[in-house]
């Protein structure tokens, strides 16, 4: 991952109404900050942690710097902008780096399927093939280098799984992908104990193939 130009460091104060945080940078200045992430971001958000961020040349935005990563006090580096997750494996596929979704021909973005009209984040399709439908999940949650996910009751996330299902059931195949970008994270599991019902369906999903 790299950021052109480079990330601007600050400490955070705040973050709140979901999408703001407030920081002081280094020569004192404070600012507030886009957060592009609207979940819990549970253990990437504590004020006294350094973040990092990016500015936009745009001068309409109301909000020009953008939260990237936070730098937790324990040395840590996670990528709080959840559209990073997506940007790096679609590169990957595009490159074959995951040799499990490698040998397709094309690659379409937030297309609709499924009965509860989600938008799938990739869909891969090449000849005498089955079509594969991909959901890729940020994965931030860290407890003792165990990552987690969701890192809260997510209905939308419980919908998706129903809808990948749905997809592996008509004979197409079903990817959910955990993105991991949290850097002390050394081993994934669903959050059974945040989301049971999302780790239940996550199982019997598996279970579908």
């Amino acid at each position: 991952m790299e950021f052109s130009p480079p990330l601007q460091r600050a400490t955070l104060i705040q973050r709140y109404k979901r999408f703001l945080a407030d920081v002081i940078t280094p020569d004192g200045r404070e600012l507030t900050l886009h957060c592009p992430n609207t979940g819990a971001m549970t253990g990437c958000a504590t004020p006294g942690d350094t973040v990092w961020y990016s500015t936009s040349d745009n001068t309409k935005r109301k909000y020009p710097h953008t939260w990237e990563l936070t730098q937790s006090q324990s040395g840590a580096f996670i990528c709080v902008n959840t559209l990073w997750a997506n940007r790096l494996t679609k590169e990957a596929i595009l490159n074959e780096s995951i040799s499990e979704l490698s040998g397709y021909s094309s690659l379409k973005s937030e297309v609709k399927y499924g009965a509860e009209r989600s938008r799938i984040d990739f869909m891969l399709q090449a000849d005498s093939r089955p079509d594969c439908y991909i959901e890729v999940k940020s994965v931030t949650l860290a407890e003792n280098e165990q990552g987690y996910f969701p890192d809260a009751v997510t209905e939308r996330g419980q919908k998706h799984l129903r809808e990948l299902m749905s997809v592996a059931a008509e004979g197409q195949r079903a990817v959910i992908f955990f993105a991991v970008l949290h850097s002390a994270i050394t081993r994934f599991s669903p959050a059974r104990h945040i989301d049971e019902k999302y780790a239940q369906l996550l199982s019997e999903a598996q279970q579908r193939g």
